[in-house]
């Protein structure tokens, strides 16, 4: 779905598009992506599918360009008399003057086609849905992420949280798009020449675990207690001592985090502090950056690549669906 061919692939299309960012080196620029603007807020008029598992494997992606002057409404059947066979899956909310290509796929198996249900000049990004197969399988949360990723690296999507169901076309016209349009489109348009990216400091485990027995005088003491003697005759020193080092590193971890988003956000429209995902983590942010100003941002990270040199490594992640900067109001 794009006015653009994206530069990079996105992530969690199957593959790695991450960046090591030390000492200068340059991050993936966007492909034309945009994000949404910090704080959008989605009203939730779907039904949550449960079973959601980590993904493991990669999805077909979209393309589509702008269709300019785009009107009305699409529809389609939802099911066959007396039985509804299939239901409509919302991926997220787009501007309605888009084209997809045909071999564009969705969740389910075997993947739904790709479709737009448009109503006035916005449109909800569909597939059909078989109800007599259970959703939450690892491939349907990566074609998920992927289809969002990859139309978000081209135009402007309100995404929707995986799992997200409705009746039918006109259901998600009726329910969705036409009760909402307004605050929508106010969304798309804020998107608009904005992308979001996740950036991911991890500490080198050898640097960080020095400079814990440099800094904590209770630290060394308990290695030296430990050291040459069996396992079992120095436990409880051994707890102590990976607890002292814990949090050493969650505290250098808060003051690291902090002095990166505030380097950042300079040259941000919004950062957003994650939640670590790994032990010696020393940040994970999500920023919404003007794609105008991304080469100030790449430098921003660039000197931090530098800074932290053999300290720390940086990753840039993206473009993604602006996941961290859009909340689901029920």
């Amino acid at each position: 779905m794009a006015r653009s061919t994206p530069s990079a692939p996105a992530p969690g299309s199957g593959q790695d598009t991450r960046q090591d960012v030390p000492q200068g080196s340059q991050a993936p620029k966007p492909g034309g992506g945009t994000r949404t603007a910090a704080g959008t807020r989605i009203p939730d008029k779907t039904r949550e599918a449960a079973g959601a598992k980590d993904a493991q494997e990669s999805g077909t992606t979209p393309k589509a360009e702008r269709r300019p002057g785009q009107r009305g409404e699409d529809s389609g059947a939802a099911g066959v008399p007396g039985e509804q066979a299939t239901a409509s899956y919302i991926y997220g909310i787009l501007p309605g003057d888009v084209e997809l290509t045909p071999e564009a796929r969705g969740v389910g198996d075997p993947p739904g086609e790709i479709r737009l249900v448009r109503h006035e000049d916005i449109a909800a990004l569909i597939s059909d849905l078989r109800l007599n197969r259970p959703l939450g399988m690892p491939q349907d949360l990566v074609a998920h992420q992927s289809l969002l990723d990859d139309v978000a690296a081209e135009v402007p999507v309100l995404p929707l949280r995986f799992g997200a169901v409705m009746e039918s076309p006109e259901a998600v016209v009726r329910e969705l798009l036409a009760p909402h349009h307004d605050e929508f489109r106010s969304a798309l348009e804020d998107l608009e020449d904005r992308a979001q990216y996740v950036v991911k400091a991890r500490y080198e485990e050898g640097t960080v675990l020095r400079e814990v027995l440099q800094e904590q005088p209770e630290a060394r003491r308990l290695r030296e207690e430990i050291r040459d003697l069996p396992e079992e005759a120095t436990w409880d020193a051994r707890i102590r001592l990976g607890e002292v080092i814990n949090e050493a590193i969650e505290a250098k971890r808060a003051a690291d985090t902090q002095t990166l988003a505030e380097g950042l956000a300079p040259h941000a429209v919004a950062v957003v502090i994650r939640e670590p995902t790994h032990e010696v983590d020393a940040a994970h942010l999500a920023v919404l950056v003007e794609t105008g100003r991304q080469d100030d941002f790449e430098e921003a990270l660039n000197e931090f690549g530098r800074r932290w040199a053999d300290r720390v490594t940086l990753r840039l992640l993206g473009p993604q669906a602006p996941y961290d900067f859009v909340t689901t109001q029920r």
